[in-house]
């Protein structure tokens, strides 16, 4: 599961990681599809197939599909077959290993070596393939007819970036996270995260400032998707004090 994801509802998902787990246990790997409220390009879908028989909401799965550009999205919407793909999946963990073993033999053998053997994770976790669970498993799984969906009805926000921060926090203007004291703000709106230093913003509109002591970051909501850019330009100009 995610850890940049807001779930209100607690008994509903609940309900819906019970029954991905009632599939799991006949050998699918299970994801959780949630509905879409509109048209999303920062999401990748899920296209659902036909009904499970034996569960209540289940389908299988026709494929996962990449983020899609605007046109293809409002489509992906229109059919009422599609659902964002939230990374959350409930498989065995021997499913998932010989699924693995498929396309990255040699990352499975190494995580079969660390299972049976803990104390080598220092030594062989730096050295193994890094790849999402989506392109590694599931969306191969996915053409193999061994995946399936069971659809969330539960409210469900994305963290993924300050903006999306910004939206959950309550009234206009200035929010602050962190220490309210430290900010002073004027004419200004957006989102600031405080350190242990005092800001002050004046006359900006949308903006977000991230105090982090040894660093601070400095843009707007429209730009809160991009902040991995910077980091990329951090990697590359070596500064690994600040990567």
């Amino acid at each position: 599961f995610a850890a940049d994801q807001l779930i209100n509802d607690g008994d509903s998902f609940a309900a819906c990681v019970r029954e991905a787990a009632a599939v799991a246990a006949t050998g699918l790997v299970v994801t959780l599809g949630i509905r879409p409220t509109f048209a999303a390009t920062g999401f990748g879908y899920i296209e659902a197939s036909e009904p499970l028989a034996g569960f209540p909401t289940a389908t299988a799965v026709r494929q996962f599909v990449e983020k899609p550009n605007q046109e293809t999205a409002e489509r992906y919407l229109a059919t009422g077959a599609f659902r964002w793909n939230a990374g959350m999946f409930v498989v065995r963990a021997s499913v998932l290993l010989d699924l693995l073993a498929l396309n990255h033999p040699e990352l499975a053998a190494g995580l079969r070596r660390i299972a049976a053997a803990p104390e080598l994770l220092p030594d062989l976790w730096p050295g193994l393939q890094k790849i999402a669970i989506d392109h590694a498993i599931a969306e191969p799984a996915a053409d193999l007819g061994k995946v399936a969906m069971v659809p969330g009805e539960f409210d469900w926000e994305d963290i993924g970036d300050f903006a999306a921060l910004a939206g959950l926090q309550q009234g206009a203007g200035l929010k602050v996270l962190g220490q309210d004291h430290l900010v002073v703000g004027h004419e200004a709106s957006g989102l600031v995260v405080t350190g242990d230093r005092d800001i002050a913003v004046l006359g900006l509109q949308d903006v977000v400032v991230v105090d982090t002591g040894d660093a601070l970051l400095v843009t707007d909501l429209a730009h809160a998707q991009q902040v991995k850019e910077i980091v990329d330009l951090l990697k590359a100009s070596e500064r690994s004090d600040l990567t």
